[in-house]
């Protein structure tokens, strides 16, 4: 792996976050709603893209004589594809999980006091070579208004560009 120019890489990934973060954590929920809806559609729409993506990813994993349960794992077919759009929309179920108040209390001087539920902000997620993380991390992400960078295993890296571009230019439909 060639790691010139790596350090400013990951400052770029990391400056770009911390931008798309501010964003996030104050997209409403229907907004965030809309993101998700239009990911999973945009995931069913790009199912022949996906697979031939991810028929690449395993014949480059076989090529590197890797085991039958890692190419199993990332093996992908219309059932899996569908099931990570369905798994898309029930994260977009779930109530907002920003602005909750989840405990309230007043100080003898009157002052009252909330715990408020809030993004974290920018989420790095390392991952095995499952396409799915992909998918599920980055809904979860959006939902509670973070930003995330995720680095899946090399084994997935055309499925999950592949799923990567959906979910991404959905969001970006959706404001």
């Amino acid at each position: 792996m060639d790691t010139a120019g790596i350090g400013e890489m990951m400052e770029g990934l990391g400056r770009r976050g911390v931008a798309a973060a501010q964003v996030l954590a104050l997209a409403p929920g229907a907004q965030k709603d809309a993101a998700l809806a239009a990911a999973a559609a945009a995931i069913r729409a790009r199912k022949d893209a996906i697979l031939a993506a991810n028929a690449r990813d395993i014949s480059a994993a076989r090529a590197r004589h890797l085991t039958g349960p890692r190419i199993e794992r990332l093996h992908l077919d219309e059932r899996r594809i569908e099931a990570m759009a369905a798994g898309i929309e029930a994260v977009l179920a779930l109530p907002d999980p920003i602005g909750r108040v989840i405990a309230e209390w007043q100080r003898p001087n009157g002052l009252r006091i909330q715990r408020v539920t809030v993004p974290l902000g920018v989420i790095g997620i390392i991952y095995e070579s499952r396409p799915n993380v992909t998918v599920d991390a980055g809904a979860l992400c959006l939902k509670s208004g973070n930003a995330c960078i995720l680095r899946g295993g090399s084994e997935s890296a055309y499925s999950s560009c592949r799923r990567a571009i959906a979910p991404r230019s959905a969001t970006c439909s959706a404001g």
